[in-house]
């Protein structure tokens, strides 16, 4: 992942040197499982955790250049280990085959990388649900197909917002528990060669559960569905931030990014001022869905085990944790700080001529007597020639005038028909809904 798009703490679960370093405590912890059941002396054990506790310093160059001869990287881990420990390093890996590292240590990786991103979503959410109560009734126009449909507010939408997040959230620490399981199983899953007591002991101490049953690898249908979960999160954000990028068009301008101090928005326009993060957001997200399939592909491994998903994980799991994870905090700062204009709003409410509430005026026909289609009839015919106005004549007067209409309702009862509160009345009880006060 390149550095643009990257935060130190959740690049830091997946440099090379952690890498290393999980591996260590996963063939130490099982070294001591193994020395206590017998099969190991105690003094292997004792010696891994001894040259351990001098806090030895990973010599990645030094593992890389042992395994540019074997062309394998668990025996270029372990023989470097072996170099610095001395005879009783032998010990390790009894039992164990490669994927047995591998697969625990991922597991560690993104369970690891899990409580970062649910601790992004925590900031998001407790951002979505500040801003959603300080526009709880703030007036704005929903759109259905980008046209003005009926009146919102605009803090229904940030509560929607959060709602999702919500969602999001539950569905993460789901994964999170699916994904954080441990094998120590040895060749194709038996416990041929090592006693599961040794899985249990490991898993114990890396914060894991045990894997049910492993063949030689993890079953790839829990990583399958830790990265879909995080592509849906992803489709979440672009969700949010085409929102706001619609917002910011220059014809709506209903809310719009922060601008700060000095930021320029295009180098030929002094003028510009673009949705840039938002626009930014919509990309990452394309990148984080474009990890899913691999991850779903990634499931039909051959008979007990095959590498065909190492390569795929080798990038997927750094690039689709540390996108997501710049993204949600990009998202964060962008609803933070985001500029919102109530009369604006307030204005393209107004914009054509009363038409939102045409509704209201069809249900009342309806109840006074009139059949749908007729009272579909009588307003539409109205509606229309607002329409082809642009919204300067008014829906209220065109009723007024038009007898049809009036032998139904009179005036007071079509002036009614236009009030705007009567499309906020049951705010509060969404707002119970979703934020449970």
């Amino acid at each position: 992942m390149i550095p643009r798009y990257s935060r130190p703490q959740m690049t830091a679960i997946w440099e090379p040197d952690m890498k290393f370093r999980i591996w260590f405590e996963i063939e130490a912890h099982a070294t001591d499982a193994l020395a206590e059941l017998g099969v190991v002396p105690k003094e292997a054990a004792k010696a891994l955790w001894d040259w351990w506790a001098t806090n030895p310093e990973i010599d990645v160059k030094a593992i890389d250049d042992i395994e540019a001869v074997t062309k394998h990287d668990v025996i270029a881990f372990l023989t470097w280990v072996a170099q610095n420990v001395g005879e009783q390093a032998r010990f390790m890996h009894q039992g164990m085959t490669s994927s047995d590292v591998l697969d625990t240590c991922l597991a560690v990786q993104l369970a690891r990388a899990s409580d970062l991103l649910i601790a992004d979503l925590d900031e998001l959410l407790d951002v979505l649900k500040r801003r959603a109560k300080e526009h709880k009734l703030t007036p704005t126009i929903g759109r259905s197909h980008g046209i003005h449909a009926e009146p919102v507010t605009f803090g229904l939408k940030l509560a929607e917002a959060y709602a999702e997040f919500s969602r999001n959230r539950e569905r993460l620490v789901a994964a999170r528990t699916d994904i954080a399981t441990c094998a120590i199983s040895g060749a194709v899953g038996t416990f041929a060669n090592i006693d599961p007591k040794v899985e249990q002991h490991v898993a114990e101490k890396m914060g894991l559960t045990v894997e049910p049953v492993s063949t030689q690898v993890i079953p790839r249908d829990r990583h399958a569905m830790f990265f879909a979960t995080l592509g849906v999160m992803a489709s979440s954000i672009e969700r949010v931030a085409t929102e706001i990028r619609h917002l910011q068009r220059t014809e709506v301008l209903e809310a719009e990014e922060y601008f700060s101090p000095g930021q320029k928005g295009s180098s030929a326009m002094p003028h510009k001022r673009n949705p840039v993060l938002t626009e930014n957001l919509t990309g990452l997200a394309r990148m984080v869905r474009g990890y899913v399939t691999p991850a779903l592909e990634n499931v039909a491994l051959w008979h007990e085990r095959d590498i065909s998903h190492s390569s795929v994980e080798r990038y997927i799991g750094p690039d689709a944790t540390i996108t997501l994870d710049f993204a949600l905090a990009r998202l964060t700062g962008v609803i933070d700080k985001l500029l919102v204009y109530p009369e604006r709003m307030q204005k393209n409410l107004d914009l054509m001529g009363g038409l939102v509430h045409s509704q209201r005026v069809l249900l009342a026909l309806t109840q006074a007597g009139a059949s749908r289609e007729d009272g579909y009839r009588l307003v539409q015919r109205n509606a229309m020639k607002v329409w082809d106005s642009s919204g300067q004549l008014s829906l209220m007067e065109l009723l007024k005038a038009d007898p049809e209409v009036t032998a139904l309702l009179s005036h007071e009862e079509i002036e009614e028909r236009f009030d705007l509160r009567y499309h906020f009345k049951h705010v509060d009880t969404i707002f119970e809904r979703v934020f449970g006060e």
